[in-house]
């Protein structure tokens, strides 16, 4: 079973704890009764995430996390103890950030873009913010104009960052932002520049003539409706 994803199970037998589930090596894991849904019968097929409970023990659940193995994402800080700091990813279990993998102390109440990748030695899911480890910079895999899927990052001096397509490092400026944006927000975005050293620009809005038109039209109508004054 792969811990951290989405693995498509069978249920096994039902105990008084809920359902045992088996993979195709007959590798068991526990549903406990709160994640099972109603009407769910032994031999039934059913699609769950894989992760380790507060008792390190490998546990099924049917509730979808805010970030997977190997993803990105923006989670909030609930919690801080001498480990490091916790965050809510959606699980009861909430989910550690070692000291070892901040770039600086974090705060309870703000959010943080992290990184979740499987700790070897613990066979446990933990959260980094040392992104750039985990970040494409060698070759760039996307190209001017490209449509993109964007991960809404933190403010920098010249606009945002973002991360394309859960791969690279990209920047949204802020003088070609026209609609606000929200830290984890997932949007639709383009490339609009491979810059050398492979840096990546990014906007909201796809670029050249194909964008304009639409606008422009928009424009004439107010033109001639208003005797070809605008405010």
């Amino acid at each position: 079973m792969n811990i951290g994803e989405l693995n498509l199970l069978s249920a096994k037998r039902r105990t008084l704890n809920g359902y045992y589930l088996v993979d195709d090596e007959d590798n068991e894991v526990l549903l406990p009764n709160k994640y099972v849904p109603s009407g769910m019968v032994v031999g039934d097929e059913i699609s769950v995430f894989i992760f380790k409970d507060s008792e390190d023990r490998i546990t099924a659940t049917t509730i979808i996390p805010n970030i997977m193995l190997n993803e990105f994402a923006v989670l909030e800080v609930i919690d801080i103890n001498a480990v490091g700091a916790f965050l809510d990813w959606g699980l009861e279990k909430d989910l550690l950030v070692p000291y070892s993998e901040q770039n600086e102390r974090m705060n309870i109440g703000k959010s943080y873009p992290v990184y979740l990748f499987l700790d070897e030695s613990s066979q446990r899911l933990v959260a980094s913010c040392k992104l750039n480890r985990y970040l494409e910079s060698d070759e760039i895999t996307v190209k001017n104009g490209e449509e993109v899927n964007l991960l809404i990052c933190n403010q920098t001096d010249l606009g945002i960052n973002v991360i394309i397509n859960n791969i690279h490092q990209g920047l949204l400026y802020d003088n070609e932002l026209f609609q606000a944006v929200t830290p984890g927000e997932r949007l639709v975005g383009y490339v609009k520049l491979v810059r050398p050293h492979y840096k990546v620009d990014v906007s909201l809005k796809k670029q050249g003539y194909e964008n304009v038109e639409p606008n422009a039209e928009k424009i004439l109508i107010k033109l001639k409706e208003n005797a070809g004054f605008l405010n």
